[in-house]
């Protein structure tokens, strides 16, 4: 099974760009067939690899004919090879179906370090208190940020922005100027962007140790596409035990799971005591109505690291994340369309194309137009309509949606543009 860096390089290899000239259509899997529905090759080091009609499977590959060699090495010579024009070309608008490869702005360099720590933070708590230290303490000279992301539904993220930063800045007083509340940062990458427009060189991501390895592959693949640093850092602000009584054990999870809970004793427990009774118990109220709990509520949508086997059970029996659907990642803030279901992990793109992997525990369902239902408003609903069909058609578990999607975004070209 190829690793998912190769199916995102594969999208620009040499060989898309051969099976598109030829009318061919991909399995996803490196897989090439043609307009009868017969294999006839297959991506191997960037290339096609023709494969003809006397092969019998499981027995060796007989000898490829002279016309079968000259498809196999067919490449992008002929662009390579096309007459120089002396005309400027027309500047062109890209295409839907193609692939934007951002470029990011030229800015001179004049600041060094800057150290991030982006996150979801619904609600704060102790434990946040020490990530929050551990940030400072990794900055140079005190050059930090924390962004807490623009997420916010019934389930996993009850409080909006607004009460976030407002509970963090009177939790955590040594970082309120530090804290920020911006409309723009709405994912990591709006942060890097940002910082690389306002000429630091490098950055330094501090998160906990279950995300490291996440961000460190994402923020890294898009360096001089979005944003130009010489240094990428993250780092971890160590483990945590959802387990433990003390700070390692603290967490918006279970926070969320006192208040649904009304287990107003224990919630107290996880408040700094920077914030007073009073605020914490407001805070507390916040969050019951924010996941308006008189509806009723599951520990699986509001708090899954506590009740992993029932999100798996509604996953495998696609009651949630269907092919098609509107989430975000709660990690990063990247929102895009399921077009792949893994065994317990999704693969999503934007609508800048932008292709990314979250575990199921890591998503919601995307909140958009007020509604959570694919970013659909109910007005754009009715039935017997062109925006209801094809909201129907994102709901239908098995649907097609997600393999043209795939099938589009891989046979399409790439183009460097500004953004």
């Amino acid at each position: 099974m190829k690793s998912f860096n190769q199916f995102l390089s594969e999208a620009g290899s040499t060989a898309v760009q051969q099976a598109t000239r030829l009318g061919l259509s991909t399995d996803g899997h490196g897989g090439w067939y043609d307009k009868q529905g017969e294999f006839v090759a297959k991506t191997e080091k960037g290339q096609l690899k023709f494969y003809n009609k006397r092969q019998k499977i499981g027995e060796k590959d007989p000898a490829q004919s002279e016309k079968e060699k000259k498809l196999s090495h067919t490449t992008s010579a002929s662009s390579e090879q096309q007459p120089k024009s002396t005309q400027a070309p027309a500047q062109q608008e890209p295409a839907d179906d193609e692939v934007v490869v951002l470029e990011p702005p030229a800015v001179e360099k004049t600041k060094g370090t800057l150290t991030v720590a982006f996150g979801r933070f619904n609600p704060p708590t102790t434990g946040h208190e020490k990530l929050l230290d551990n940030v400072a303490l990794s900055s140079d000279d005190g050059d930090y940020v924390i962004v807490p992301s623009r997420s916010q539904d019934k389930k996993k993220n009850p409080l909006d922005t607004d009460m976030k930063v407002s509970a963090m800045r009177a939790m955590f007083p040594q970082h309120s100027e530090r804290i920020v509340n911006d409309g723009a940062n709405r994912t990591i990458f709006d942060v890097l962007k940002k910082a690389h427009n306002d000429g630091y060189a490098g950055v330094r991501i501090v998160g906990g140790a279950d995300r490291q390895k996440e961000f460190d592959k994402l923020v890294n693949a898009y360096n001089g596409k979005m944003y130009q640093f010489d240094n990428i850092e993250v780092r971890s602000a160590g483990d945590r035990d959802p387990d433990g009584d003390g700070l390692e054990g603290m967490s918006a999870s279970k926070q969320r799971k006192y208040a649904a809970e009304n287990d107003f004793e224990n919630f107290l427990k996880g408040v700094p005591t920077a914030m007073n009774k009073k605020m914490a118990k407001d805070m507390f109220n916040n969050i019951r109505t924010g996941m308006n709990i008189k509806e009723g509520w599951n520990l699986w949508e509001i708090a899954p690291k506590f009740d992993w086997k029932n999100l798996r059970e509604n996953y495998v029996n696609e009651k949630v994340f269907t092919i098609g659907q509107l989430v975000e990642n709660l990690n990063n803030g990247l929102v895009g369309r399921i077009i792949r279901r893994g065994a317990n992990y999704l693969i999503c793109v934007t609508e800048d194309k932008i292709m990314f992997k979250s575990w199921i525990k890591d998503v919601t369902e995307a909140v958009v137009n007020g509604t959570t239902k694919s970013g659909v408003p109910a007005d754009q609903r009715l039935v017997g309509t062109d925006a209801h069909r094809k909201y129907a058609e994102t709901m239908v578990p098995g649907n097609s949606w997600g393999i043209q999607f795939i099938n589009k975004y891989r046979k399409s070209k790439t183009k460097q543009i500004s953004p």
